[in-house]
């Protein structure tokens, strides 16, 4: 395929699922409607953080990503040629459709997929497959979904907590490769932020119940900022304690804590908790006072390897816009390893 034509077979599943997020009823005759449907459903029964709600956000976020437009300002970046490597792709399943870029990179660099998915998160990509081989069927050469065991592949691209990392990287040492541990990431707050601040704060903390590595874990905030003024605004988000896996984690987190003795603000949903540390359980939402937010910018780059992303009103560097954590841009990378380089180095 022509690099043209994978971009045209990309732009057309962001079509649908546009048309899918924004009139259904358009398309509630398409054989792909009710497929995707049935995807959504075996994917709340496979993961018990994945509902309708998170799952249309997530499909949203794609089809917006996948505009025209996007897609070639995105290849425009790069150099390709006529190279075919295999790729192999392990991917996570904490959040929906969470290895989707990978296999997006993969596919417009020219290369082959091999896919392990994971139990908590094959339903969606399994449809997006059998959705764009219909469209081309070329594209059965590009991609293949794996079973069993990873085989024939020229390069690696894995995701995973800190000890599958760790496994990973023994594993795969003989080839290049992309390895992902887990990261976390955080908010600066100097006490200027508006309420819709504090409530877009709330969406990048509670969307998918914390388990994404752009969901925030932690806050930095002023040593004399009132604290309650925060969680007041974390309330509109309450409503997470319906979810019995999180509800699970929320009883067992407090029950520790108190065993332990340690100070905690129970919310009721949320338990907060000062913390040194950057990533948090689920249930619970870390926080450090800070003197200096200077200090605090040297502290934050020497933790850099850690941390996936920033919120703030652009009182620190790079940071990323309350409400945005989220929705990242297409070419901003996992890690901040650029997979497409990566990916049109192979030889």
């Amino acid at each position: 395929m022509k690099l043209s034509e994978r971009i045209q077979v990309l732009y057309e599943l962001g079509s649908f699922l546009e048309l899918y997020y924004a009139n259904p009823k358009k398309i509630k005759l398409n054989e792909f409607y009710k497929k995707l449907e049935m995807a959504i459903n075996d994917s709340i029964l496979l993961n018990p953080y994945f509902e309708k709600e998170n799952i249309i956000y997530n499909l949203n976020c794609w089809a917006k990503t996948l505009q025209k437009s996007n897609l070639e300002s995105f290849v425009s970046q790069h150099s390709f040629n006529d190279k075919i490597s295999n790729v192999g792709i392990i991917m996570a399943g904490n959040i929906p459709l969470v290895g989707f870029h990978d296999f997006l990179c993969v596919f417009l660099s020219g290369n082959k997929s091999y896919v392990k998915l994971s139990r908590k998160d094959s339903s969606l990509f399994k449809f997006i497959i059998d959705f764009l081989i219909n469209q081309y069927k070329e594209i059965s050469k590009y991609v293949k979904i794996v079973e069993n065991k990873l085989v024939n592949y020229d390069a690696i691209i894995a995701t995973g907590n800190d000890l599958s990392a760790n496994q990973f990287k023994k594993y795969f040492n003989k080839v290049p490769n992309i390895i992902r541990s887990s990261r976390h990431s955080i908010a600066v707050l100097n006490g200027n932020e508006s309420n819709d601040d504090l409530k877009k704060l709330s969406f990048d903390i509670f969307m998918y119940y914390g388990l994404g590595c752009r969901s925030v874990s932690k806050l930095y905030i002023p040593e004399k900022l009132d604290i309650n003024l925060i969680i007041d605004q974390l309330k509109s988000w309450s409503s997470v304690l319906n979810n019995s896996a999180y509800y699970n984690n929320y009883i067992y987190n407090k029950t520790i804590y108190l065993m332990k003795g340690e100070k905690i603000i129970d919310t009721g949903f949320v338990i907060i908790k000062e913390s040194y540390e950057i990533g948090s359980p689920i249930s619970t939402l870390f926080y450090e006072r800070y003197n200096d937010i200077r200090e605090l910018n040297k502290q934050l780059k020497q933790k850099q390897n850690k941390i996936q992303c920033i919120i703030s009103n652009n009182i620190v560097e790079n940071s990323t816009k309350f409400g945005s954590s989220q929705s990242p841009s297409i070419d901003d990378y996992a890690d901040k390893i650029n997979t497409m380089d990566f990916l049109l180095k192979l030889s």
